[in-house]
């Protein structure tokens, strides 16, 4: 009997325990172009190394989805990024039981900038989240697996405004105005100017902004947020579900003072507060593979003291912790 138990136990040692699956998909967007996702899910599949943008991931590709009443969580990436910005955090929450979607958000990736710092940018962003979510519970070929109850977000820098938007938040952005003049130095206020001088605004960005929200977003991470300081009390009233916020201690994209300090002082209820010593505004993102240094070194410059592989064991556990414990099953 010995010999068949031993083969028993290697068995299961040899099977995948939280893999993760993956596979593209595209959501339709009736007012757009269609949105490029990357979805990440629980799997019992055998992983294998596979090709993601310029990173290298370990999924299951196409393989079968493990599990029923799975929480859902939107990755929102930062401006100029994609899907992939985020590949590490994702299959982190896939391993732990949740199905992930990322898109490529239209008009501000890094194939397409073409609402990158306006304020169209801001009204389409969390429009778009929607119509993703919509797509996941719908449309997509595990929409059945998914528990329409248990959504949640995260996103860094563009992507916590987004967030932000989504739960109910009404930035200003006659602010922005205010604080572009106060601060014309200022890394987005140089780009949005950039932009104006480049080219004259449309149409949508003169009109009124009108925000969109979704209630089916029940908690946020939020990494970075940018433009922190379009959001007052009064527009952040409505955003009441948790927030776990993190802030990176050296900043210089989107500086604490002026954006992830003043969410957390406006925000209904405190966040779940992390302030990251030596961490720059990319921290956040995936750690960098060699092929991503060499075309974007900017993004993957730390401090010389901070070791982003490191931090991202315990942010990615962070943000696992506050999932579960936010979307748990009612």
């Amino acid at each position: 009997m010995r010999a068949p138990l031993v083969a028993v136990l290697l068995l299961l040692l040899a099977s995948p325990a939280g893999a993760a699956g993956f596979q593209y998909g595209t959501a339709p967007d009736p007012d757009d172009k269609p949105i490029e996702l990357g979805i990440w899910y629980p799997s019992d599949a055998p992983v294998s190394s596979q090709t993601l943008g310029l990173f290298g991931q370990e999924v299951a590709p196409y393989g079968a989805i493990a599990g029923q009443s799975l929480p859902l969580v939107v990755i929102s990436h930062g401006t100029g990024g994609g899907a992939s910005s985020h590949y590490d955090t994702a299959i982190a929450l896939a391993n732990a039981g949740f199905v992930v979607v990322a898109p490529s958000h239209t008009g501000d990736n890094y194939k397409d900038r073409a609402y990158s710092f306006t304020a169209r940018n801001f009204t389409e962003r969390p429009r778009q989240v929607s119509r993703v979510i919509d797509f996941m519970l719908k449309e997509w070929d595990g929409h059945d697996r998914i528990d329409p109850a248990r959504i949640g977000m995260f996103g860094h820098s563009a992507g916590a405004a987004t967030a932000l938007i989504a739960l109910g938040g009404n930035p200003d952005f006659n602010l922005a105005v205010l604080y572009c003049r106060d601060h014309p130095e200022a890394w987005d206020c140089q780009r949005a100017k950039e932009r104006t001088v480049a080219a004259s605004s449309a149409d949508a960005d003169r009109k009124p902004p009108e925000w969109h929200h979704d209630p089916r977003v029940k908690a946020a991470a939020i990494a970075a947020p940018a433009i922190g300081y379009t959001f007052t009390k009064d527009g952040l009233a409505a955003a009441s579900a948790p927030v776990q916020l993190w802030r990176a201690e050296n900043d210089q994209i989107a500086p604490n003072p002026a954006n992830g300090d003043i969410v957390k002082t406006v925000l209904p209820a405190p966040p779940e507060d992390h302030l990251v010593p030596k961490a720059g505004h990319f921290a956040f993102l995936a750690p960098c593979s060699e092929a991503l240094a060499k075309v974007a070194p900017e993004i993957c410059r730390d401090d010389a003291d901070f070791d982003r592989v490191a931090f991202h064991r315990q942010f990615n556990q962070a943000l696992v912790d506050f999932f579960k414990a936010q979307l748990a099953p009612r």
